[in-house]
C-alpha cells in the first residue's frame, strides 16, 4: 500500500470551513469524522452551508481573520488578481503568528517596493499549480509556482512542509485548496539576511564605530544625519506594519517618498487593530483601493506643521476633507484620534503619532464590510 499523508480535511464551504478548521491540527485518518448532529435544523443548515460556492482563495484568506499579513504581503506583491484567478492552486498559507515569527524588520523591508520581486518569489514558493487536496498529498519533492520545490514530509501524524508543520487542511476556495502552516517558508534563492542588512548595515557600521568615538563626536555625527523619508521613518520604526502595508496596497509609497513636505498623523498597528473586525482586509483589496487612498491621504496635510505651529481648529487634508484639531490641556486630539507623540522628524516631512485611524465623512466603512 503507498503511503500518502492522511490528514482530516473537513469539507465544508467557505469562511464556515476556515471558522472550523483552523482549530484542528493535522491528524489521523482514524479520527472521530463523523461527528453525529442530533438536531434536523442543524443537519439542515450544514447542507445549505455545505452548498454554497466558497470564494477564492483571496476572499477565504481576507474572511478568516487569521491571514493579515499574507493578504498585505499579497496586495503589495500585486497577486491579489492572480491568486482571484482561475486556478487551480494550492497554498500553503502561513497565519500572522508565522510571519510575526521572523526575524525583526523582515516583514517590514519585504513590504518595500524595492523588495518586490523578492517578496514575489517568498509568496509564490507557498503556491502549487494545481489543487492538491490533503487525501492526495505523498511525502517527497513538489515543485512551486516560484520554480523551486518544497518538501512535504510525515512524522507520525504531524506532517511537514520543508520546516513548517501543518496546523489545518483543506480550506475549500472556488479556485483551489488552502493548508495552513505555522511558518513562512523561504527559497533558497532568497537570502532574508541580505534583505535586512540593505537597511542595517549601515546602522550597525555607525554603532561600531561610535563604541569607540568620544561620546560628544557620537552625538554630533548623529544630529548630523539625514532622516529618511516619512516612508522610510515609518518602516524603521517597527510600530507602524500595518500603515506601511496599507500605503503599499494603495500606491502611495513613491507619493510619501516625494519631495513634500508632509505632515503624517500616523496610526499605530495598535490603533488599526482596534478597527472593526475585518475592516483592514477589506481595505486592502484592489476594489477598494480608492477607499484605502481617501483614508490614508486623510492623515496627510500638505505642508510641513511641527508641534510648535499647531493651533485648534479645522485644517484640510490632502484627501480634500478637513480634520479638527483641539487641545485639552496637555491632550492633543485630531478628530477623535489622542496624539500620542510629536515632532518624529523626516527628510520630507514630520510624523505625530495618533493612537486611533481618522476616517474622513465621505467614506462609510460599514459599506466596506458588506461589500
Amino acid at each position: 500500500m503507498t503511503k500518502k499523508i492522511s490528514m482530516r480535511g473537513t469539507r465544508r464551504a467557505g469562511v464556515v470551513l476556515v471558522a472550523g478548521v483552523l482549530a484542528v491540527t493535522a491528524c489521523g485518518s482514524d479520527s472521530n469524522d463523523a461527528d453525529v448532529v442530533d438536531t434536523t435544523a442543524a443537519e439542515e443548515a450544514v447542507e445549505e452551508e455545505a452548498a454554497e460556492e466558497p470564494g477564492t482563495i483571496v476572499d477565504v484568506a481576507v474572511g478568516a481573520g487569521s491571514f493579515e499579513t499574507l493578504v498585505a504581503a499579497v496586495t503589495a506583491a500585486g497577486l491579489v488578481e492572480t491568486l482571484s484567478g482561475e486556478g487551480p492552486f494550492t497554498v500553503f498559507a502561513p497565519t500572522d503568528e508565522a510571519f510575526a515569527a521572523l526575524p525583526e524588520g523582515l516583514v517590514e523591508a519585504l513590504l518595500l517596493p524595492e523588495n518586490v520581486d523578492a517578496l514575489t518569489a517568498i509568496l509564490t514558493y507557498h503556491v502549487l499549480g494545481a489543487e492538491v487536496p490533503s487525501s492526495d498529498v505523498a511525502p517527497g519533492a513538489v515543485a512551486t509556482v516560484q520554480g523551486e520545490e518544497i518538501t512535504l514530509s510525515v512524522d507520525g501524524e504531524t506532517v511537514m512542509v520543508n520546516d513548517a508543520t501543518v496546523v489545518a487542511v483543506d480550506v475549500e476556495a472556488s479556485n483551489g485548496v488552502i493548508h495552513v502552516i505555522d511558518s513562512v517558508l523561504v527559497p533558497p534563492s532568497i537570502d532574508p539576511t541580505a534583505l535586512l542588512a540593505d537597511d542595517d548595515m549601515s546602522d550597525m557600521d555607525e554603532e561600531s564605530m561610535d563604541e569607540e568615538a568620544p561620546a560628544e563626536e557620537a552625538v554630533e555625527e548623529e544630529a548630523a544625519e539625514e532622516p529618511g523619508t516619512i516612508v522610510d521613518v515609518a518602516v524603521g520604526a517597527g510600530s507602524f506594519e500595518t500603515l506601511v502595508a496599507a500605503v503599499t496596497a494603495a500606491g502611495l509609497v513613491e507619493t510619501l517618498s516625494g519631495e513634500g513636505p508632509f505632515t503624517v498623523f500616523a496610526p499605530t498597528d495598535e490603533a488599526f487593530a482596534a478597527l472593526p473586525e475585518g475592516l483592514v482586509e477589506a481595505l486592502l483589496l484592489p476594489e477598494n483601493v480608492d477607499a484605502l487612498t481617501a483614508i490614508l491621504t486623510y492623515h496627510v496635510l500638505g505642508a510641513e506643521v511641527p508641534s510648535s505651529d499647531v493651533a485648534p481648529g479645522a485644517v484640510a487634508t490632502v484627501q480634500g476633507e478637513e480634520i479638527t484639531l483641539s487641545v485639552d490641556g496637555e491632550t492633543v486630539m485630531v478628530n477623535d484620534a489622542t496624539v500620542v507623540a510629536v515632532d518624529v522628524e523626516a527628510s520630507n516631512g514630520v510624523i505625530h503619532v495618533i493612537d486611533s485611524v481618522l476616517v474622513p465623512p465621505s467614506i462609510d466603512p460599514t459599506a466596506l464590510l458588506a461589500g
